[in-house]
């Protein structure tokens, strides 16, 4: 490694959010509670470290509810939430099911039921294919249409322009969703949204962090996996100011010739990345003579989501709803 880098600045917040915090630790209980194997409908949170690591605790990551999972097993619905189908579909097969959907992701489902059962048309703002997309159009499929950009919107065709709604994934680009619900309100004046924005806090502060601190390093290199999508925006963001950045899975994944010429780099972590593997990164730094290590707080945290109910219930020694 060239022997440039001098200083890392590690923004703060990062890394683990309530959401994906109350999820492991769902799981984590479970597998406590009731033994393994615990069956988890996708994973659990995009990191494929945590997903691992649960896994050597006896944790089966599944795409579906299928044949494979018996009848009665313990089965968790992961933080990205599911559509009433699935939730119906586990009822049918007689499986207990735990919900681990981030409280943040629920309110956008209630949202979409909202406007659904009040006759409006429902924009969703969100990357097709992501499990929370999935998740929220199947709360009212009939009443929603996707747009991921501007370019949708204008060819966006509805059958009613008074009477349109828009929502959005929580895990977005704060600008970008910024740039299409402006877009959404230009095309369509009549349009309503929720009262709050539904982009999460742990997404805008992470977001805001590497913002501010783009221009104080000459590298930013964002810890979390590839189907992260809050992990892919800080990287996003970050290269729209015109600072390098990278995203890595772990330490293995550096790259020696992002560090030629580079004296202060940035360290942040996406929503569901695990701080461990922050720490291996500063080592990997420390280990080549880097001693100036200062952390870059943006906004303190303190936000904490409470465990699912059933889990509350088995913990303070009642018995667990199925």
């Amino acid at each position: 490694m060239a022997a440039t880098v001098e200083k890392l600045l590690l923004a703060a917040p990062r890394g683990y959010c309530a959401g994906v915090d109350r999820a492991v630790q769902t799981v984590e209980h479970a597998l406590a509670l009731y033994g393994a194997p615990v069956y988890v409908r996708k994973e659990i949170v995009h990191n494929k470290h945590v997903v691992a690591q649960l896994r050597t605790r006896g944790a089966i990551f599944v795409d579906e509810l299928d044949d494979s999972i018996p009848e009665g097993a313990t089965t968790v619905f992961s933080a990205h939430g599911v559509s009433p189908m699935v939730h119906d579909d586990a009822a049918r097969r007689g499986l207990r099911t735990i919900d681990a959907t981030c409280p943040l992701v629920t309110k956008v489902h209630r949202e979409a039921v909202k406007f659904a059962a009040e006759g409006y048309t429902i924009v969703l703002i969100g990357h097709a294919g992501h499990e929370e997309v999935e998740g929220t159009m199947g709360e009212a499929p009939d009443n929603m249409v996707l747009v991921e950009t501007e370019e949708d919107v204008d060819t966006l065709q509805v059958p009613d322009e008074t009477k349109i709604a828009y929502i959005s994934q929580t895990t977005l680009s704060v600008d970008e969703t910024r740039s299409i619900i402006n877009r959404l309100r230009e095309r369509f004046p009549a349009i309503t949204g929720p009262r709050t924005d539904d982009i999460c806090y742990a997404t805008t502060n992470r977001q805001a962090a590497v913002k501010q601190m783009a221009g104080h390093c000459d590298l930013l290199l964002v810890v979390g996996s590839r189907n992260s999508s809050n992990s892919n925006r800080l990287v996003q963001v970050t290269r729209e100011l015109g600072t390098a950045s990278h995203l890595i899975d772990d330490v293995r994944e550096i790259d020696e010739s992002w560090l030629e010429g580079v004296r202060v780099v940035g360290i942040s972590s996406g929503a569901s990345a695990p701080e461990e593997l922050v720490t291996r990164v500063v080592e990997f730094f420390r280990a080549r003579g880097v001693t100036d290590v200062e952390e870059f707080k943006v906004v303190q945290e303190d936000v904490r989501f409470m465990l699912p109910k059933s889990i509350r219930q088995a913990l303070a020694g009642a018995t667990p709803a199925a």
